[in-house]
């Protein structure tokens, strides 16, 4: 596992994810998904978002605080997603076939998510931020795994994973979160997390597979303390980080802190209103799958006004994709 930290990302801008076993072109495709609910499969999107479009510094509602929030999630990304990658190609030869081809479908929708966030980043760069040091600090943060066994690094997958498609069903379920965005910053966000719901219990089976010989107890014990630990530096880490973007735009960090913690704790509240979905990790027999919402996959991809959130709230109305 050591190779994950050897990646050279100054010349990963136009990553396209060759090294790692993937198609990286592929569009449209499926794969069925074996434990996700019946008729469930991966399409892969070979979305690209409008390098040209004027993206406004304070992208998201003119909002330093907001803006800065998603562009600490965004610049984590890259590196995050590779390491991702990289653990789950460790386990595809010993795998199911199927299970073999999700990996794949897996890998290939993490590709090209990491190609469109470092384009975004590219982007947050030219406003004048500095996010080497969030790159820097994913670094840091997933060398604390080095040395460990594969399982253990699963382990951290699919707990960042899980974060990653909770954080994903409240951005489509819930319009406040990306109301007031740029338009292509957006729809960005939507599609990644689209495909955060679509593919979010496929490093969990690999975890199960992989742990099948291990005891109830053993694998309870190791997912549920890795979750504690490593979502609780991530997210310290995305706070810490968000507030050093903030300071760039002038906010004293004392400051910075009461106004970050009122938008993720009070309004709109994200981190306070999917706080008990994600401790479900923390529960015997968990599986991502529990909670189905792919009628939010379903919601992004209708192009109609009439599309109704489980909230009984509509989905804004999406321009339709060209034929």
């Amino acid at each position: 596992m050591n190779k994950l930290t050897s990646l050279d990302w100054n010349s990963a801008v136009e990553f396209d994810g060759s090294s790692l076993d993937c198609d990286p072109f592929a569009s449209q495709v499926l794969v069925r998904a074996a434990s996700a609910p019946d008729g469930h499969s991966l399409t892969i999107r070979d979305e690209r978002f409008d390098r040209e479009a004027i993206v406004p510094r304070h992208w998201h509602s003119d909002d330093p605080v907001a803006t800065a929030w998603f562009n600490s999630l965004s610049a984590s990304l890259p590196r995050g997603e590779a390491y991702f990658v990289a653990t789950l190609r460790e386990f595809r030869a010993a795998v199911p076939g199927s299970l073999a081809r999700e990996i794949k479908a897996f890998c290939t929708q993490e590709v090209n998510h990491t190609r469109e966030h470092l384009a975004f980043n590219r982007l947050v760069e030219d406003h004048g931020y500095n996010v080497v040091s969030i790159d820097k600090g994913i670094q840091e943060m997933l060398s604390l795994a080095d040395g460990r066994s594969r399982e253990f690094h699963l382990a951290v997958t699919l707990a960042l994973e899980h974060f990653a498609a909770v954080i994903g069903r409240h951005l489509l379920s819930d319009p406040r979160y990306l109301d007031g965005a740029d338009p292509v910053a957006a729809e960005l966000w939507r599609w990644h997390a689209t495909e955060e719901i679509e593919h979010k219990g496929i490093s969990y089976d690999v975890w199960l597979h992989a742990t099948r010989d291990w005891n109830r107890a053993r694998r309870f014990a190791i997912r549920t303390l890795v979750a504690l630990l490593i979502t609780r530096k991530y997210f310290r880490n995305r706070v810490r980080d968000a507030l050093g973007l903030m300071e760039q735009d002038g906010i004293p960090r004392w400051k910075g802190r009461f106004r970050l913690a009122w938008y993720l704790w009070g309004r709109p509240g994200m981190m306070r209103r999917m706080a008990r979905e994600w401790a479900a990790i923390l529960k015997p027999g968990f599986h991502p799958w529990h909670h189905d919402d792919r009628d939010l996959i379903r919601k992004w991809e209708s192009p109609y006004a009439d599309a109704v959130m489980p909230d009984g709230e509509p989905i804004e109305q999406r321009p339709a994709k060209a034929a």
